[in-house]
């Protein structure tokens, strides 16, 4: 479905990718983990070709999306749904002129026929009573919904996401892990997810994938990964109190106060 080949990307004087190999397939959760500036978002970006290698290519399917122009480009990227970090709603615009902004712009449907899609996707994400509400008047994780209900409405194969838990309370956030499995079991959506948060990638992921100082230093299963010996997981893993034995514990001044199995 998506696959780096030795992909080499530079940023002024830093090497951001450095021979970057990997593959996704089709309706699966891959979920790209790391420390600030490993290279994770610039990996999203070379999927929808925001960004294009310096070496190595990109291929969505069939087609070499670092090589893509023009219409062949317009195609590829309309296979995707996105939901950015900070969901980049218009706030000017009621959470239902955003979700069906799309469909505006793209689709030949009547304004009977957008209302309904949008009731319908709105539904999806559990926010059918935020229809007439303006942005500013909903929660930040409800702005992550309505981003979300945005980026899959035109119904695309593969939806990325940006950090989709940033910001966020930890209840909320696993609402928002729930609600991307969810929507990669029910229709059935390749998902690429990047974060910082262990805990909803491991939630979430059907494989996780961590980049380092910009290589890929590991792709496995949740469960094989929290028992990488790689030097780097391990420390990464620790960062966030998971340890190898598939428990996640949180240390409060000497008491350990929740534990949860993988």
């Amino acid at each position: 479905m998506i696959r780096f080949e030795h992909v080499k990307k530079r940023l002024g004087n830093r090497v951001v990718l450095d021979d970057v190999s990997f593959e996704i397939q089709k309706n699966e959760t891959f979920v790209i983990v790391g420390s600030s500036g490993a290279g994770k978002s610039v990996s999203l970006r070379h999927m929808i070709r925001l960004l294009t290698p310096d070496e190595g290519r990109v291929w969505i399917g069939d087609d070499v999306v670092s090589e893509a122009t023009g219409k062949d480009l317009e195609k590829i990227r309309s296979r995707f749904g996105v939901l950015f970090q900070s969901a980049a709603l218009l706030q000017w615009l009621s959470v239902a002129d955003n979700v069906g902004l799309p469909l505006q712009e793209k689709a030949r449907m009547t304004r009977a026929a957008i209302h309904t899609k949008v009731e319908e996707t709105l539904k999806m994400v559990n926010l059918e009573e935020a229809h007439d509400k303006l942005p500013a008047n909903i929660s930040g994780g409800m702005q992550k919904r309505v981003g979300l209900a945005r980026a899959i409405i035109m119904e695309p194969e593969i939806i990325l996401y940006d950090e989709p838990t940033s910001g966020l309370d930890p209840v909320t956030s696993r609402t928002i892990d729930q609600l991307i499995d969810r929507l990669r079991r029910g229709l059935g959506v390749t998902s690429v997810v990047v974060t910082h948060d262990l805990h909803s990638a491991l939630a979430i992921g059907t494989r996780i994938a961590m980049l380092h100082r910009g290589r890929m230093i590991e792709v496995s299963s949740p469960s094989e990964f929290i028992r990488s010996k790689h030097k780097e997981v391990q420390n990464f893993l620790a960062s966030q109190y998971i340890t190898k034995d598939g428990e996640w514990e949180v240390e409060k001044g000497e008491s350990k106060v929740w534990r949860s199995k993988v």
